[in-house]
């Protein structure tokens, strides 16, 4: 399988992660590619020309991180990172989504501002406040360990993790792990797991 990446997306990272948790690093080609310039190996690939994109095997293609991690799942007859089923299932998904949401936000003010939107304008205001609001959610579910304590990372984990990583990134200037400790705690914890480690670069 090759799964087209890079370094610094969110996206791209929770899907290395992924491949790492589900020993599947022998089995995965990991490219780096610079989106940017539309390379025509991703596009002849994914008429979204985005990252992450992985091609199987069989050559059948998966995009979407979300949908990629469960198909990497399903190559590994596991349910580690998304349960099969039930009440477990959902929470999952809907803290994957919620990282992943948190990125959206911020990548889409990251591009607004650059494109001369100010900061304090509403569209990208509104993108900064769900990054906030979305922090001040998780720092609840750190508190309350209702974002997991223990045991092997969920795709839901990963992804706020890798959001996470992004804010330190690219927002430095958020400070974030000041104003959020129980978050700051768990994310400190979940970035020496070692497929968390590995996924970095």
């Amino acid at each position: 399988m090759k799964l087209y990446s890079s370094v610094l997306s969110p996206y791209a990272r929770k899907v290395r992660a992924a491949i790492y948790a589900l020993g599947l690093e022998n089995r995965v080609e990991i490219i780096n590619v610079n989106i940017s310039a539309s390379p025509a190996v991703v596009l002849d690939a994914n008429p979204l020309c985005k990252i992450p994109t992985l091609v199987g095997d069989d050559a059948t293609v998966m995009y979407d991180s979300r949908v990629i991690v469960e198909y990497l799942g399903m190559v590994a007859g596991s349910d580690m990172l998304v349960p099969a089923s039930g009440m477990a299932r959902c929470i999952v998904l809907r803290t994957q989504a919620l990282g992943d949401g948190i990125a959206d936000a911020a990548i889409l003010y990251r591009g607004l501002v650059a494109a001369g939107l100010a900061p304090d304008a509403g569209l990208a205001a509104r993108q900064m406040a769900a990054v906030e609001h979305g922090l001040a959610t998780l720092e609840r579910m750190a508190g309350d360990s209702t974002l997991g304590a223990g045991g092997p990372p969920d795709a839901g984990a990963l992804s706020v993790g890798c959001a996470l990583g992004f804010l330190d990134a690219r927002f430095a200037e958020l400070g974030w792990t000041g104003q959020y400790r129980a978050l700051a705690e768990w994310y400190d914890r979940l970035a020496h797991v070692e497929c968390m480690r590995r996924s970095v670069s």
